[in-house]
């Protein structure tokens, strides 16, 4: 069995919650082997403790509590620096540089570090010390102009963090990988700046592009992709479940107007005078029968349509169970239950289960050994309550 993508690759992140937390998931999914710092209990009350199933449970992850604020714990975690590969960080925009654990007191101790910054707007710019939340950063980003209102013209509210998840812990992670190819053949570390703001930025190019080229401002009902038209858009059937149908390509267009007995629409896809009726005579197409009937009649058709599933539904259907996409884990304190898979493309599915890191446990003897402080030097921080 070869060993995982990212076996030997050591990364210290500081992130509990957020695009870091998500981008060292991913690292960790890829066999790097994660080392999650925190507060020692007495510093506590900074850092959020997301639940015990958030962010995988944890799982192939070791954690260690360190109070940087003392000399002796900064000293810590860059003796960690020296012998590690990557390091995570999301705090506001100079508070490491100011704990003397910045970019440049790291490279002192390890030139070849890949240092990545995750924040809500980047390291520079006017707004570098603004608190947001994934909302914000869809709003920054136009994503929530494009998207359909709900009714009183609202803005509507996203059902997955985006800007996190996509903006950007995709987008660290992505960065970390390119800087470790880099740094495999000049040997160069890198410091990388990731700004949420920037990545949501990046999923907006089509509109963006659009509108710098022509001039022409995007909106709900603008585009195919916007509701312009009716055939991507989502309706509901007979059971008030929905379906969503993204028919773009003619042909997959003329195979929903026949399979909803609305031939007299082919030609007409996107005339935007009737896409009024088009919407309505689908509508009254779909309200014959219930969702499941017609995604099991339309999903072979190449019409493109698929169900809107609830999460209670999509862990259950039997592509994803199929794929492999839904793991067993197992957890001290809580027992046996099911989470997401490690979504590793082109490696085999993890049969599971898996291990949870549990809650309350560290492992910071073992890691401070790896970098090479003895058993003295680790109960004189475990005395002075530097570390825990």
């Amino acid at each position: 069995m070869e060993p995982p993508a990212l076996a030997g690759i050591t990364v210290l992140d500081f992130a509990t919650v957020g695009p870091a937390a998500r981008a060292s998931r991913l690292l960790s999914d890829y066999g790097a082997d994660v080392v999650k710092i925190g507060a020692v209990p007495r510093a506590g009350g900074v850092q959020i403790e997301p639940p015990f199933y958030a962010y995988s449970a944890g799982r192939g992850t070791r954690r260690i509590q360190i109070d940087l604020k003392a000399p002796e714990g900064r000293d810590a975690f860059l003796r960690l620096a020296a012998v590690s590969d990557v390091v995570l960080e999301s705090f506001r925009p100079g508070v490491v540089d100011r704990l003397g654990i910045g970019y440049q007191d790291v490279a002192g101790a390890n030139p070849a570090i890949v240092y990545c910054s995750t924040s809500g707007y980047g390291q520079t710019g006017p707004y570098a010390q603004r608190a947001g939340h994934d909302i914000d950063y869809l709003g920054l980003g136009g994503y929530l102009d494009v998207s359909e209102r709900a009714p009183g013209h609202k803005p509507p509210l996203p059902g997955a963090t985006v800007a996190d998840a996509a903006g950007g812990g995709m987008q660290a992670a992505m960065a970390i990988l390119a800087a470790l190819v880099r740094r495999a053949t000049t040997g160069q570390g890198a410091y990388l700046d990731v700004s949420i703001a920037d990545g949501v930025l990046s999923l907006m190019a089509l509109a963006v592009d659009e509108y710098l080229a022509t001039g022409v401002e995007p909106g709900p009902g603008h585009s195919i992709l916007t509701g312009r038209y009716a055939c991507y858009d989502t309706y509901r059937c007979a059971d008030d479940r929905w379906v969503a149908v993204g028919a773009i390509e003619p042909h997959f267009f003329a195979n929903l107007c026949r399979g909803l007995d609305c031939e007299d629409w082919i030609d007409h896809q996107l005339d935007d005078g009737v896409q009024g009726a088009i919407r309505a005579d689908f509508a009254a197409a779909f309200e014959r029968k219930p969702r499941d009937e017609w995604v099991a009649q339309l999903g072979p058709a190449d019409t493109c349509v698929g169900p809107v599933y609830t999460v209670a539904e999509l862990v259950d259907d039997p592509h994803v169970v199929a794929r492999g996409l839904v793991v067993e884990a197992t957890d001290e304190d809580h027992g046996r239950f099911r989470q997401l898979a490690p979504l590793l493309a082109g490696a085999a599915p993890v049969a599971g289960p898996v291990t949870a890191r549990p809650a309350g446990r560290t492992d910071t003897d073992a890691v401070l050994a790896e970098a090479g402080l003895d058993a003295d030097q680790i109960a004189a921080l475990r005395r002075g309550g530097v570390v825990a």
